[in-house]
């Protein structure tokens, strides 16, 4: 399938994105707003995320207005009260915010700083705001899983922390993709078991010039930091697998990035991932481990 299918109208949906102060999550959140939705912007800076608002298109009347909330995903306390403070209906949850880190960094709560954020903390929020999602479920992953060597031994708090092992960043990063796409199975899975409506989707956009490459931990430029400029696509053309995994009438579990360049670059479309990401039995362990490290029960049968 590809990304040419009509832009279905959002008007009286409301949508939840995260990462929504720049780059893809920006452009997503943008591009919802102009079908229609109404959008909800989680972010620890709240005038980045009131500067986003006021970039959006106005909500159609009787929908009510753009709403901006504080969200740290690297603080599950943070995740907690935002849930707390979210009660309505939520038609499309976008779980797009990343951070890549180049130096072993933790979060609040002791966790490595990509794996914390980039699949804890989403699990967690996605877990609390379940009962109130009603459509469909979007996390943004990467080519990258297929750089992790995950498995069943290896999702204890010990080794997903780095306690046993030299912090390799990319392994870490690639760690928390795998583990974006073992999540999306998994609650597929779950929520058909369930009988639910609600659709679980991932995307990846490809290589795409945003901040989360930004070099201000002092380091030095490197090759791929010279490459990035040349091969890398806009935030605008990177949002485009995430809308249509958002949009497309697309089954559950269903992983979409673009078209062309090895999935890099351009366009939208349904895509492949590795074995270890089609793995049920490792997806279900880390769903077990990801309650154990955040405290948080999803509502849903195992």
């Amino acid at each position: 399938m590809s990304s040419t299918s009509p832009s279905p109208d959002l008007t009286g949906r409301t949508a939840l994105v995260t990462g929504a102060t720049s780059g893809i999550g920006r452009a997503v959140a943008i591009a919802l707003a102009r079908r229609g939705a109404r959008i909800i912007v989680p972010a620890r800076s709240l005038p980045k995320a009131h500067a986003v608002v006021a970039a959006l298109p106005t909500v159609p009347d009787g929908g009510g207005d753009h709403v901006v909330r504080e969200l740290d995903l690297a603080d599950l306390t943070s995740v907690a009260s935002f849930a707390e403070a979210t009660p309505e209906a939520i038609d499309l949850l976008v779980n797009n915010a990343g951070v890549a880190s180049p130096i072993l960094r933790r979060t609040a709560d002791g966790h490595e700083l990509q794996f914390g954020t980039n699949h804890l903390g989403h699990f967690a929020l996605t877990s609390a705001l379940l009962p109130r999602v009603t459509g469909r479920i979007v996390t943004v992953a990467s080519q990258a899983e297929r750089m992790s060597r995950l498995d069943v031994a290896s999702l204890t708090a010990h080794h997903l922390d780095w306690h046993d092992r030299p912090y390799d960043a990319s392994r870490a990063y690639a760690d928390s993709k795998l583990a974006n796409l073992l999540f999306t199975l998994e609650l597929d899975r779950r929520l058909r078991a369930a009988g639910s409506t609600v659709r679980a989707l991932a995307a990846h956009p490809g290589i795409v010039v945003t901040a989360i490459y930004d070099r201000r931990d002092g380091r030095r430029a490197g090759l791929w930091d010279r490459l990035l400029p040349i091969i890398g696509q806009s935030a605008d053309a990177g949002a485009l697998p995430v809308l249509m995994a958002a949009t497309a009438d697309l089954p559950g579990g269903t992983f979409t990035g673009p078209k062309h360049l090895l999935h890099m670059r351009g366009g939208a479309q349904v895509i492949g991932r590795s074995a270890r990401a089609r793995d049920g039995a490792l997806a279900q362990a880390l769903w077990t481990a990801s309650e154990h490290l955040t405290g948080v029960r999803a509502p849903l049968p195992g």
